[in-house]
């Protein structure tokens, strides 16, 4: 039976990481005026939340939001699955051939309308239908449009100064002091953890085993970059150097190559400038900034395993010391211009970058260091912001594009850097502080809302959704929870993970699975060590539901070492869990979610759960246009699971064939 389309234009703005509870808050305080006139003219629940599938983690529930299945059905169940080799072996889960239910945009491609499926980070990449009307870009990582495969060199710091006595470079470094431009020598640390988490989409499976905080999730707030000293001298040997300029070199190519910079003198005699070369030879620089000013998506060659690539990179010169002595430049990651792996079809990356620009390489430097939080990582991900409107305006208005499922990642990457920074008990909790940061990232994203509310006017149907919220937590992190890979701490002083000893009795990073009776990995779950199933199985089958039985009396009893509160909200066997969509072989023998106010952002936690500065773990649901009520509030629970199926009711296509959800009838304007 074919239904009649409601509305024959329909976008999808999914931006991860958008939290109901603040957009609320910030729509009442005037900070959003476009959210709050598209609340004005559509239909959503007066708290704009949307029940969430669980764990509430990125590929798992955008994989949700494009099959209208829970997890347990369309079988991605975190950040990473579980291997079925081994139990300290985590299998990378942002892979479309993972997915074991129907996306909803090979419904609407399949039924003739032309279709682009934008960075959506849950089993889109690589496309699952032939139709020629699906356009598919990236979805193979959440970060940023091509970051998984074109970014041929890291993110570095420059610190010259006249007192450095040489030109160093450290790949991999953590400082968040901000005060690296006036060191000597470069430090000896390196930060294993974070370098893991930058790098994760590269590696189809790997074993991490976490034993702190600082290795899994936290890290993210302190993410490494390549540090790059170089003395201060007077210009030498240049073609074209005005008088009184001084010279220090910058490091690209992971380390191989140095390029000659100049500090100059504005009208006054201050030192306000530098000048980028490739050569003193040149007569003209490729780059030019003042002090605070950004010089984007700037094209570089690269030395890419012996190769000459031309890459596009961004700078700011963070300072620069009035009389020269000193210079502190930030450079972003290197994107290879011509890497057009992850767009389908390939002509589509040509057409947008000839007529767009290329993908601007964006900040991953923020934390604790604040002053990289507002200079750097907060104005790059603007600026990104404004591309990705660009792009995706030119393909809807040049290219005939009649359905966009697009997801943008700023939210949620911010959130991650200093959302915890917040908390007003640590200090910092003002209007000029992390809090403003995070109105900031909010006026962003009412930007590029905005950048979209003239398809109103065109019968266009607008939907604002996110995979999750991000929630502030107020109490002790436990050490379990952390989705990257297996927590160690918890399950070892519960007696159910052992880990092996040197000769001098001194702790191994390796799993003594001979001791082991269960393991707790990624985000939400318990496997039972199972003889007959596992090939390190020490535990009898007669006796494994005891065994969970017992796992979970001891996660409710446990208590934070240093709180002494409880920190496990909820645990059920797996044929339990089913009432979360979690049971099946894809989860764990348990499935357990921390408690409210002790969870990361996001991730091992409940999606009804509140946190500090009104923030909260559910996602946003807000709709207007053509085939919605207008003016509307619902009082329906509107589930993760019903947000497929309202499109293809909407559009007059099929729902996806594993869809679990139902239409969210209410907010039609036509009845069913």
């Amino acid at each position: 039976m074919k239904r009649k389309a409601m509305s024959d234009k329909i976008l999808v703005l999914g931006l991860d990481g958008m939290d109901p509870s603040l957009a609320l808050k910030f729509v009442n305080k005037g900070s959003m005026p476009n959210l709050k006139k598209l609340m004005e003219q559509g239909a959503q629940r007066a708290d704009l939340r949307m029940l969430g599938a669980m764990p509430t983690i990125t590929p798992a529930q955008w994989t949700t939001l494009a099959t209208g299945a829970y997890p347990e059905t369309h079988g991605i169940t975190d950040f990473w699955n579980q291997s079925k080799e081994d139990l300290s072996e985590i299998v990378y889960s942002l892979d479309s051939g993972m997915c074991q239910a129907e996306q909803l945009w090979n419904c609407f491609a399949e039924a003739g309308k032309k279709t682009l499926v934008w960075h959506w980070p849950g089993s889109s990449w690589p496309p699952t239908s032939d139709s020629k009307n699906l356009f598919v870009v990236d979805g193979a990582q959440p970060a940023a449009v091509n970051m998984s495969v074109a970014n041929v060199d890291g993110e570095k710091m420059v610190f010259a100064a006249n007192n450095v006595n040489k030109v160093g470079y450290k790949p991999c470094s953590t400082d968040d002091t901000g005060a690296g431009c006036v060191i000597q020598d470069l430090p000896e640390e390196d930060s294993a953890g974070g370098s893991f988490l930058l790098e994760r989409h590269k590696k189809k499976t790997v074993k991490n085993l976490f034993m702190s905080l600082e290795e899994g999730a936290a890290g993210l707030d302190n993410l490494p970059y390549d540090r790059v000293v170089s003395p201060i001298k007077e210009a030498e040997g240049w073609a074209h150097a005005p008088a009184g300029a001084k010279e220090f070199y910058f490091v690209t190519s992971n380390g191989l190559v140095r390029r000659p910079a100049l500090i100059l003198k504005n009208e006054s005699g201050v030192y306000d400038s530098i000048a980028l070369y490739r050569s003193k030879k040149d007569e003209n620089p490729f780059a030019s900034m003042k002090e605070k000013e950004f010089a984007f998506t700037v094209v570089d060659d690269c030395n890419v395993n012996g190769e000459q690539i031309p890459c596009a990179r961004s700078y700011k010169p963070m300072e620069i010391a009035p009389d020269g002595s000193r210079v502190r430049m930030w450079m972003s990651t290197a994107f290879d211009i011509a890497n057009d792996v992850r767009w389908s079809p390939k002509s589509m990356y040509q057409d947008v970058i000839s007529n767009v620009g290329y993908v601007p390489p964006f900040c991953q430097l923020g934390g604790s260091n604040f002053e990289n939080c507002r200079e750097l990582l907060n104005p790059v991900w603007a600026h990104y912001v404004q591309w990705q409107a660009d792009a995706l305006n030119y393909l809807i208005k040049e290219q005939g594009i009649e359905v966009v499922f697009s997801h943008i990642h700023f939210i949620d990457h911010q959130g991650h850097q200093y959302w915890n920074y917040a908390l007003e008990k640590e200090g910092v909790g003002n209007e000029e502080g992390y809090q403003g940061l995070i109105e900031k990232v909010y006026q962003d994203a009412d930007r590029y809302i905005g950048e979209f509310m003239y398809l109103l006017d065109e019968d266009w149907t607008i939907f604002i959704t996110s995979d999750h919220g991000l929630q502030i937590h107020y109490e002790e992190l436990p050490l379990l929870g952390d989705g990257m890979g297996c927590n160690i701490r918890v399950m070892q002083e519960l007696g159910y993970t052992v880990l092996k000893k040197d000769e001098n009795g001194q702790e191994l990073r390796e799993i003594d699975w001979e001791q082991t009776r269960a393991v707790a990995t990624r985000s939400s779950y318990i496997w039972v060590n199972l003889k007959g199933r596992n090939s390190t199985g020490i535990v009898d089958p007669k006796d494994k539901q005891a065994l969970e039985e017992k796992i979970i009396d001891d996660l409710y009893n446990y208590r934070h070492p240093k709180s002494g509160k409880r920190v496990v909200g909820i645990a059920l066997r797996n044929k339990d869990a089913q009432v979360l969509g979690l049971s099946g072989d894809e989860t764990g023998d348990i499935v357990y979610m921390c408690k409210e106010g002790c969870c990361r952002e996001h991730g091992e936690s409940m999606s009804t759960y509140d946190g500090y500065f009104d923030t909260s773990i559910s996602p946003i649901f807000v709709a207007a246009g053509k085939g919605l009520k207008k003016g509307f509030t619902t009082t329906r629970v509107i589930r993760q699971v019903d947000f497929a199926p309202t499109l293809a009711i909407l559009g007059g296509v099929k729902i996806p064939a594993h869809c679990e959800g139902a239409p969210a009838y209410q907010i039609l304007a036509e009845e069913l």
